[in-house]
C-alpha cells in the first residue's frame, strides 16, 4: 500500500502527508527543531496562536530556505491556527494580519484554521467570512478547522455566503479514538482528515498489542501510530521535543501494517480522547 507524500485539497493546492506538531516545544528550541526537522525531510510545520511559537517556527523555515537557496517557499507548508478568543469578523481580521506578520519574510500562512467550534453558530460564520477574506486577499492558501463535529460543519455548508469549504478537520485520532463516523463524512465532503496526538501523548506506546505489532514489524510503536494514521487515509502530526526522533518518525513511508493487523489495531468500541473534546459543542 503505497501512500502518497501529499494529497490534493478542494482547493487545488496540495498537502505533504505528515507534519511536525509543534504544541509545547520549548520555545528557545523550536527554531533550531524546525531546521533539523527540515534537514530530515519534513514540508510540513503545525502551530497556533495558542501555541506562542508561530514566530520561531517560521522562523526556522526562514532560516532553512535562506541556507538552501534551490528549495522554493512553496514546497514548505506552514499551518497556524485562529484562538476562541480571536473568532468573529473583526476580531479575525485583526488576528490574520498578527498571523501573517509571524510568518515574516515567508510571505503568506498556507493552512489557517479555527481552532475549535467553540462560540456558537454565528461566531463560526463570523470568523469564517473573515478567513475566506484572507485567501481573497492573498494572506492564506487554504482554510480549514479544527475539533469540529459533523454539526458545525453542516452550519457551515449551509451559510449562503459560503465561498470556500474547509480543505481540513485537524481531530483527535488514534487507535482508541478513531471518531470513525466523523473522519467517514469529512471524508466524503472532501476534506482531507488531520490526525492530532496520533501518539496519544505517549499515553499507549507501551500497549500491549501495540507492542507485539511493531516487534513483529522490527518497526518502533510510534512508527506504527503514524502509519496506522496514513493507511486510514489521513494527515498525522507527530510531535516531539527529541531531535534523534526526527528521523524516525518520517520513515514510515518504506512499510505496511498488513490488514490483519490494522484490524487489530482499531479500537472502533474504545473512547479514549488525550486532549481535549468538543466537537459535540453547542
Amino acid at each position: 500500500m503505497s501512500i502518497p507524500r501529499e494529497y490534493k485539497l478542494l482547493s487545488n493546492n496540495t498537502i505533504p502527508t505528515i507534519a511536525l506538531g509543534t504544541y509545547d516545544l520549548p520555545r528557545s528550541h523550536t527554531t533550531s527543531i524546525v531546521e533539523k526537522a527540515l534537514d530530515e525531510g519534513y514540508r510540513h510545520f503545525d502551530t497556533a496562536v495558542l501555541y506562542q511559537n508561530e514566530y520561531e517556527v517560521a522562523k526556522g523555515i526562514s532560516n532553512w530556505l535562506k541556507k538552501h537557496p534551490t528549495v522554493k517557499r512553496d514546497e514548505i507548508f506552514y499551518t497556524t491556527k485562529l484562538w476562541n478568543t480571536q473568532f468573529g469578523y473583526d476580531n479575525a481580521k485583526k488576528a490574520i494580519k498578527e498571523c501573517v506578520k509571524c510568518v515574516g519574510d515567508l510571505g503568506y500562512i498556507d493552512l489557517l484554521l479555527m481552532h475549535s467550534p467553540l462560540g456558537g453558530k454565528k461566531l463560526r460564520i463570523e470568523t469564517w467570512k473573515a478567513l475566506q477574506e484572507a485567501v481573497d486577499e492573498g494572506l492564506v492558501k487554504n482554510i480549514g478547522v479544527s475539533n469540529f463535529g459533523e454539526k458545525h460543519l453542516k452550519d457551515l455548508f449551509e451559510w449562503e455566503g459560503l465561498k470556500y469549504k474547509p480543505v481540513v478537520n485537524q481531530i483527535e485520532i488514534s487507535p482508541w479514538c478513531m471518531r470513525q463516523e466523523l473522519a467517514d463524512y469529512c471524508k466524503s465532503e472532501g476534506l482531507v482528515v488531520e490526525a492530532y496526538a496520533p501518539l496519544t501523548h505517549g499515553y499507549k506506546l507501551q500497549e500491549e498489542g501495540l507492542v507485539k505489532i511493531a516487534d513483529e514489524l522490527k518497526k518502533s510503536p510510534t512508527q506504527v501510530l503514524i502509519r496506522w494514521s496514513l493507511q486510514h487515509g489521513y494527515v498525522p502530526l507527530p510531535k516531539t521535543k527529541t531531535p534523534a526522533r526526527l528521523r524516525e518518525n518520517l520513515k514510515v513511508y518504506d512499510f505496511e501494517i498488513p490488514g490483519e493487523k490494522m484490524k487489530l489495531l482499531d479500537h472502533p468500541e474504545a473512547y479514549e480522547p488525550t486532549d481535549w473534546e468538543c466537537t459535540n459543542a453547542p
